[in-house]
């Protein structure tokens, strides 16, 4: 799989941007604030629907083109995948609403048919590598949830449209757990947005669930060969409503994370839908007092867990008490894990971006991160410095200077 074609329109600081990229490693250098990272931002977006760095997608559009009167942004790629080629776009635009408010919308194509963002599964497969990553570990639950939705979404259509659906019907509770609390009201009408939320956030817990059992694994092994087999590390589901065990069904299943293979014998899947929507009902007088919906995997944590061996049981949250160095290696440990499980699910190896990631590993853990570089189809890098890298790397890759937002050939 690798991105043939790229074309950016007021996508942050470009105003026109073409390029046909290479197959081979791509090495973007220059200095800080010329658009490097907004070139795998861009990327990022076409797999996701969304970017890496921002939930506001009005923030994507170039400023200048808004002052002039267009407020409009376009990336486009085209993308191989085997045989097969296809046309990937999705434009951001603001739009003057008749109340005179602003609204932006979001349009994705594919082949220039419109599509949902559920429809972007499986079109172009990407693993992104930030520094700011290492907040995965130490950062807010938020986070954290939202690369396991990243992630699931570029390969499971049916999960991505899950979750829009439980997202959109959450905001809709909330709503009306707010007007109940303030104005009163029959509390049957939080009926319809508790079915919702209980059938779709089943999927979403299993597959969050299933994914984090498959990435713990594997990302196990490869911080095992990082750290020299000096630590050992565990990716722990803290769920907040689990379907594999809900308090309303009395059963016990093990939280050991392994690969969930449904519900226990003798409990169907209508079985944990109905215990969802109990937990939700059963909750509702102190939803209603706080305002928002206390029980679904909007509330859903992971934790990075390490030890060392012969230490028994002694375990640490890496979040709480894990030095710098650990959190990255696991985010390091992590971002690979990610890479093996999206080629075992599509049976292609994604396209790897690494963004200024470098310059935050010591040599051991570089060299074990660009051997991985020749195991993709496609890899863009950045970095402010090219000699950052080996000469043997700068040989082998084509290297491209950004300044100001434009991208040219480069000598180093």
């Amino acid at each position: 799989m690798h991105i043939r074609y790229l074309s950016l329109t007021n996508f942050r600081n470009y105003t026109r941007l073409e390029l046909a990229l290479p197959e081979r490693p791509l090495l973007l250098y220059g200095a800080n604030a010329q658009g490097k990272t907004s070139l795998l931002e861009a990327i990022y977006l076409l797999a996701t629907g969304s970017s890496p760095l921002t939930s506001l997608d009005r923030q994507l559009v170039k400023w200048e083109a808004e002052e002039e009167g267009l407020p409009y942004a376009r990336v486009w790629a085209e993308v191989v995948r085997r045989e097969h080629v296809q046309e990937v776009e999705i434009v951001l635009e603001k739009r003057s609403l008749v109340n005179g408010t602003v609204r932006l919308q979001k349009t994705i194509r594919v082949d220039r048919a419109r599509k949902r963002r559920a429809d972007l599964a499986g079109r172009l497969n990407v693993v992104l590598f930030m520094p700011q990553d290492v907040e995965l570990v130490s950062g807010p639950p938020a986070g954290r949830r939202r690369y396991l939705d990243g992630t699931l979404c570029q390969v499971d259509g049916a999960y991505c449209a899950a979750l829009e659906r439980y997202t959109e019907a959450l905001r809709q509770r909330n709503a009306a757990l707010r007007y109940l609390r303030d104005e009163g009201g029959d509390l049957a009408q939080l009926a319809p947005f508790e079915e919702v939320l209980a059938r779709e956030g089943v999927i979403v817990a299993n597959g969050r669930r299933e994914l984090v059992a498959a990435l713990s694994e594997r990302a196990g092994r490869v911080h095992q060969q990082l750290t020299g087999g000096a630590e050992w590390l565990r990716l722990a589901y803290r769920p907040n409503f689990d379907p594999a065990a809900p308090p309303a069904l009395k059963y016990q299943m093990g939280l050991d994370l392994q690969s969930y293979d449904g519900p226990p014998p003798g409990v169907g899947a209508e079985g944990l839908v109905t215990a969802f929507r109990h937990a939700l009902v059963d909750r509702r007088r102190d939803a209603i007092a706080r305002g928002m919906t206390l029980t679904g995997p909007h509330r859903d944590e992971m934790h990075f867990v390490a030890g060392r061996p012969g230490q028994g049981t002694h375990e640490v949250d890496l979040g709480t008490f894990g030095s710098r160095g650990q959190q990255r290696t696991a985010v390091l440990a992590l971002k690979l894990a990610e890479m093996e499980w999206m080629q075992k699910e599509t049976g292609e190896a994604p396209v790897l971006l690494l963004d200024e990631v470098l310059a935050e590993l010591d040599a051991t853990r570089r060299r074990y991160l660009l051997a991985r570089v020749d195991s993709v189809e496609q890899a863009l890098l950045t970095a402010t410095d090219p000699e950052t890298f080996s000469p043997e790397f700068r040989q082998q890759a084509a290297l491209w200077e950004v300044r100001g937002g434009l991208v040219s050939e480069g000598c180093v």
